[in-house]
């Protein structure tokens, strides 16, 4: 019989979706803006309502037509449908469609990855929130200009990695998306203009502290049990390493135990090593 590959991904944004509906009432997985917040558990969510809302001032204050590429779990889309505008969602995850079917009803959900996203509708915006990355740099912004109805433009927020990027072979860095300097050649070669851009890395860097802070409490625990087993049931402990590192090689491995035991990825390495930007764009002429 034929082994069936665990499907990791989605068991992590089930996991990860249900503990932000817990935390927040919201299914955002994305950045928050810290900016005048205390950088607490408890602001997870009003620091997520104001990432939005700063991201709301790059749309026109008239309704249009938007295509929400990498839509999460529809929660933007939602909020977007409750200010008038109409919506379709690119989105590539079947356990992430159909959040956006429940929490976006009226939107148009097409279950497909960007590349392979094909439409006769012209949209006044193309947004990508926090999906950019997750996009080949040399189709993300062609096709989105493709797609733009005349007068149209691009909104996106995302994180790119900076100058001052230092890659780890065995070690995450914390951040990710494509090279800022690549980014901004790909923006000049398809001559689109920037119709307006901020820098928020400092104000949405705290998320990563908060993020590790949780990790660490689960990180915490399971030592706790470490401790017991080891003490208690050595051999039971013995199993169970043994089954780990059948599991997960070496580079998993020292990942996961940087990700749960240590606080290297904080704020400071992720400003280092990241510039956030959010930013309108436009075809010229």
């Amino acid at each position: 019989m034929a082994k069936t590959k665990l499907d990791t991904r989605s068991i992590g944004l089930d996991v990860g979706l249900s503990f932000s509906k817990w935390l927040t009432g919201k299914e955002n997985l994305h950045y928050g803006d810290w900016t005048g917040l205390e950088v607490t558990a408890a602001n997870v969510g009003p620091a997520q309502v104001a990432y939005t809302d700063r991201l709301f001032t790059y749309l026109p204050d008239t309704p249009c037509r938007i295509l929400d590429i990498g839509g999460g779990a529809g929660e933007t889309a939602r909020k977007l449908i409750e200010r008038g505008h109409e919506v379709e969602i690119v989105i590539p995850s079947p356990f992430l469609a159909q959040r956006c079917r429940e929490n976006a009803p009226q939107a148009k959900v097409h279950e497909t990855g960007f590349e392979g996203f094909t439409s006769e509708t012209r949209f006044d915006i193309c947004l990508f929130s926090e999906s950019f990355q997750y996009i080949p740099l040399d189709t993300g912004l062609s096709k989105a200009q493709g797609l733009l109805a005349p007068g149209g433009r691009i909104v996106l927020a995302d994180c790119f990695r900076s100058e001052g990027y230092r890659r780890d072979r065995v070690r995450a860095t914390v951040g990710g998306g494509h090279p800022i300097e690549a980014f901004r050649q790909t923006v000049s070669d398809l001559d689109l203009e920037v119709l307006g851009e901020i820098d928020i890395t400092e104000a949405v860097a705290p998320s990563v502290d908060v993020e590790q802070g949780l990790y660490n409490i689960l990180g915490h625990a399971i030592t706790r049990v470490d401790d017991e087993l080891q003490e208690k049931r050595p051999r039971s402990r013995w199993a169970l390493n043994r089954l780990v590192r059948l599991f997960l090689n070496d580079r998993r491995r020292a990942r996961l135990h940087q990700r749960l035991m240590e606080q290297t990825r904080t704020s400071a390495v992720f400003s280092a090593n990241n510039t956030y930007l959010m930013m309108a764009l436009r075809p010229r002429g």
